[in-house]
Parts: structure tokens; C-alpha cells; sequence
């Protein structure tokens, strides 16, 4: 299994992005090719030594790095990698690996 995880940094306004980003990129992200599951945070997003600066994780998941590689290369990937730029003011960072349990 091969994951995408994003940090949304915390926005100028929480209401608007959490409207935005439910109704409008979830949606778009849940089209995206390959995509096998699709889990977000909820609460909350502490560190070790109290806040973090995060509003939301969002982590993706996928069967290989090459199916991370295609869906973001697809139409679909490139329309949410695109979408960014309308709600995540606060930045966001994006990281993408494989798994094994252990």
C-alpha cells in the first residue's frame, strides 16, 4: 500500500475552508484513478509540543507508488493538485511513500 499524506496548514478562515473542502475538493479528489481509500482527521491535529499549525491531514491510499505516480499524472489528479490554490491558504504540504507493516 502506497499513501499520500497532505497537511493543510491552518487557514485565514476554518469555516470556510472545512465548506469549501468537503463540498467542493473531496468530491473532486474521489475521482482521482486508483484511488483506494480516502480518510481525513478529525479534531484537533496536536504535536508533541502542543500545537502544530495544522488545520487537517488528509491521507490517500493507493496500492503503489507507480498508482500514486498515474493518478496524479490523470486529468482527474492534476484538476485536484489544481484545486489547492481555491481553499488552502494556509499552505499545504504533500508527502507520498510506500508501507509495510511491521
Amino acid at each position: 500500500m502506497a499513501k499520500i499524506v497532505v497537511l493543510y496548514k491552518t487557514p485565514k478562515s476554518a469555516d470556510a475552508f472545512e465548506t469549501y473542502y468537503f463540498t467542493t475538493h473531496v468530491p473532486l479528489a474521489k475521482r482521482i484513478p486508483g484511488l483506494k481509500k480516502y480518510d481525513v482527521s478529525k479534531g484537533t491535529v496536536a504535536a508533541a509540543a502542543g500545537a502544530s499549525g495544522v488545520h487537517l491531514v488528509a491521507t490517500l491510499y493507493f496500492d503503489s507508488l507507480d498508482a500514486i505516480k498515474n493518478a496524479l499524472g490523470s486529468a482527474e489528479g492534476q484538476a485536484t493538485a489544481a484545486d489547492l490554490a481555491n481553499f488552502a491558504d494556509g499552505g499545504a504540504d504533500l508527502y507520498f511513500f510506500d508501507t509495510k507493516e511491521v
